[in-house]
């Protein structure tokens, strides 16, 4: 290949510059291309008419008019859906993350897979396996939510399903971009090595070693201080030499430029092209700054050896893909692989499984239409249908809106009555008074609240949610929190749905509504399926894949924080009666990860693990027993969390290693069956070194991370040793002293030394019971030989055998949350 033909296939070409009315005109393709053939084409925004029918000709002419006849790749969005008009639009990523259902995430992408080939495409721009640990950034809908395991198995799941068609995934953003600081969008990310290591770079980590994707997207962030975008560290030394990715890496749009003149690492365009091309960015999209890489190479300022690797990373990608043995598009049967019957199911399915039911008093839930003679449906979310940015269309006649849904599902048989209220960003409060008297006049209410989404990162409307809008506050946006309150003040029964794309606030309402559900951006059948949860069609069986905060002050509020993270005095405080962390609040999130409830109930028992001692290179198994208890069907989500109870390093207070989705009938019981390598135990010490360490490992079984309802503990190694609340050493009793009756008394301490009062203290044997007083002193009877018990609620409790010592001087810890 001569360097004019390597240089070629390391740029784009973009349908745009040779359109002709919606068709190619070769003559413009021919000259603007040198009669070379390309990396990539991209044909945003056409019709899926236009575009296939340019890829048609635009991979004819590189295949067969070019000296070397090398395919070019069809790059096409394909986050949740084609972006392209008529196909189908599923549920947003964070929807997926809801249903915690990898087999249903494939079904997904392997039609995203079947409409992608079906307009030509060959590379989507999917998963987004990023991190999302700050909240207020627009993009968390884009991810599948906090946890890298969840992350890394959902995302696997779709990769899996894109390859059915031989499309070429591209993992993105590389890396650690779901943490921008402030919450907006490109901003700067800290952390350390460890953390980059051990969190960040896991679901990526993951996803190469199962699906051997072919592309990565670097991401826009700084990490450290260091864009990703020009750092050999992050694209070679981890991707390449840690993570093994044998495919090529492919810029995000635009993030070579901001080299320039957002990061403020290049002098010029050609400086941020060496920096970029060095760092090992094998493919540039949307830019046009590897024009100069003949230049560079000619002043001795880039090594060729540097264009070898990106054409061998790249050429590699297109022959394993099949793009060499690919036929031409098919132009003639576009519409009979898009937007069939069975997409638009698994669309509806994963709608159903997504939402994720919060509050339910006196089980208002279901809805029981025989019950109802009228129900008023409110709010901006309404009668709309939110699809999620990276959706080819935001216009309600695409989709279903929950007006809709509700409609159809009643039929004549209840009244529904309808009014906006507000819009989605506003202040006006000009419906206000339409939205109370429908309220009045109905026997129920469901309103519909939340965010609006962009559209390809950009918003006909004002947007609260997607590529580049961010918010500074994670209450209710525009007048939407007063519309609910004006609501509440009416007395009558209401019902909450969340219509968003990130975690809100609901602490205003969410203990005065009678239900409260979320529905993430749902697509296209997002109202049929919201119809059939409000009214038992469907039992709802989302969880949540990120956690709710109580307040924006309350960030982050992710679960997996560090044992020291949520505070250390451990004395709630509320505004009535102000304590300490928080004076007048906690420091936990509203709903946490994991959570969601069902119109049955689930009960956890019969825990056994296979072996309590083991070595690195076994496997741990754990199996329990689920029952449904209710008189209906349901889909449970049992949830695995290990913990290293002590560390050469701080380790996180739970941490999710398994979990699976399981329908239930009334009244049945299934067996879960857990394993877990022990090699998955492994933390990054302190000199960085992966390995795991010997010691007991905490096992907690839950339907939510904070819902723990069974619990065991293993050791790994030799030297395992489960950690105890700090008491004094005790002396040995004799056989002689055992039983004989003995007055003891002492102060019990937090590890600050400060007194604690109302601490509980009691004998198993003589059943004796006091509590501290004011000064943490404590006196009571008892008898040698006995267990000494001491108790408050958010410590842990501490226990000691009676020795024919009298005094017992406490030191009490505050309890892991």
């Amino acid at each position: 290949m001569t360097l004019k033909e390597k240089v070629a296939q390391m740029r784009h070409i973009h349908f745009k510059h040779y359109n002709s009315d919606g068709n190619v005109d070769i003559d413009k393709l021919i000259k603007s291309t040198d009669s070379l053939s390309f990396g990539c084409v991209e044909a945003f925004p056409y019709s899926s008419e236009q575009y296939l029918s340019a890829m048609y000709k635009i991979q004819k002419h590189m295949r067969y008019h070019t000296r070397l006849g090398i395919p070019v790749i069809p790059v096409m969005e394909g986050l949740h859906g084609v972006v392209q008009d008529g196909c189908t639009i599923f549920p947003q990523s964070i929807a997926l993350g809801a249903t915690f259902n990898p087999q249903l995430v494939r079904q997904v992408g392997h039609f995203v897979g079947k409409e992608m080939q079906a307009i030509g495409a060959k590379q989507a721009l999917a998963p987004d396996l990023d991190i999302a640990r700050e909240l207020r950034w627009g993009r968390v809908e884009e991810t599948y939510g906090e946890d890298p395991l969840l992350i890394s198995k959902l995302g696997a799941a779709y990769i899996n399903g894109l390859q059915d068609y031989k499309q070429i995934p591209t993992l993105k953003h590389f890396v650690a971009h779901g943490t921008p600081a402030g919450g907006l969008n490109l901003a700067s990310v800290r952390g350390g090595r460890r953390e980059l290591l051990g969190l960040y770079a896991k679901p990526f980590e993951y996803v190469i070693r199962k699906c051997n994707p072919l592309s990565v997207m670097n991401c826009y962030s700084s990490y450290d201080g260091e864009p990703i975008t020009s750092s050999p560290y992050f694209l070679k030394s981890l991707l390449r030499d840690s993570l093994h990715f044998k495919g090529y890496v492919y810029s995000d749009w635009g993030s070579i430029p901001m080299l320039k003149y957002f990061h403020y690492v290049a002098t010029n365009d050609a400086e941020a092209a060496q920096k970029a091309i060095a760092a090992g960015l094998d493919l540039e999209a949307s830019s046009d700054y590897y024009q100069y890489v003949p230049e560079l190479i000619k002043q001795g300022k880039l090594n060729e050896k540097d264009i070898d690797d990106a054409v061998r990373h790249i050429l590699y990608a297109k022959f394993a893909s099949g793009l060499f043995d690919d036929e031409l598009p098919d132009t003639t049967a576009l519409k009979s692989n898009v937007h069939t019957p069975k997409a638009i199911e698994v669309a509806l399915n994963t709608a159903r499984e997504s939402i994720v039911l919060l509050e339910n008093r006196d089980n208002c839930l279901p809805l029981s239409a025989s019950k109802l003679s009228s129900i008023a449906v409110i709010g901006p979310n309404a009668d709309h249908v939110q699809f999620g940015d990276y959706s080819w269309s935001d216009q309600k006649k695409d989709g279903v809106t929950p007006l809709e849904g509700i409609r159809k599902l009643v039929g004549s048989r209840v009244q529904v009555n309808y009014a906006k209220g507000c819009d989605l960003w506003s202040q006006d409060k000009k419906g206000f008074d339409e939205a109370i008297q429908t309220v009045q006049k109905s026997d129920l209410t469901i309103v519909c609240v939340g965010t609006q989404s962009a559209l390809l990162a950009r918003a006909s409307d004002p947007a609260t949610s997607g590529e580049g809008f961010d918010l500074s506050n994670l209450t209710l946006p525009g007048v939407q929190q007063e519309l609910v309150d004006n609501i509440a003040k009416q007395g009558k029964p209401f019902i909450v749905v969340l219509v968003t794309g990130r975690p809100l606030v609901t602490s205003s309402f969410n203990k005065r509504c009678n239900a409260l559900l979320v529905q993430w951006y749902g697509g296209e059948q997002s109202g049929t399926a919201l119809a059939e949860v409000l009214f038992g069609k469907v039992n709802p069986s989302g969880h949540l894949p990120i956690s709710f905060p109580k307040s924006v002050g309350h960030l982050p509020c992710y679960y997996n924080y560090l044992p020291t993270d949520k505070g250390f005095y451990n004395k709630k405080g509320t505004p009535e009666n102000p304590g300490r962390d928080y004076v007048f609040s906690d420091p936990y999130a509203e709903y946490s990860f994991g959570f969601g409830r069902s119109y049955t109930h689930f009960a956890y028992s019969k825990m056994m693990v296979q072996r309590r001692n083991l070595s690195e290179k076994d496997t741990l198994t754990v199996s329990f027993t689920i029952t449904n208890q209710g008189t209906r069907a349901g889909m449970a989500v049992p949830q695995l969390y290990i913990r290293d109870i002590v560390g050469s390093v701080t380790t996180p207070v739970k941490q999710l290693y398994a979990f699976e989705k399981l329908t239930i009938a009334p009244k049945e019981t299934k067996q879960v069956r857990f394993t877990i390598p022990v090699t998955e135990l492994a933390l990054y010490n302190a000199e960085y070194k992966k390995m795991v360490e010997p010691g007991d490992f905490s096992l907690m079984i839950g339907s939510s991370s904070d819902q723990i309802l069974l619990t065991d503990t293993v050791t790994v190694g030799q030297n395992g040793s489960v950690a105890v609340a700090s008491v004094s050493p005790q002396k040995a009793i004799n056989k002689s002293d055992i039983g004989k009756p003995i007055s003891i008394s002492g102060v019990v301490r937090d590890v600050q030394a400060t007194p604690m009062r109302l601490v509980k203290v009691s004998t198993t044997n003589s059943k004796a019971s006091v509590t501290t007083d004011k000064k943490g002193i404590y006196r009571l009877q008892a008898r040698v030989g006995d267990t000494l018990i001491f108790e408050k609620k958010g410590y842990q409790k501490v226990s000691l055998t009676v020795t024919p010592n009298a005094i017992y001087d406490i030191e009490m810890m505050s309890a892991v949350q």
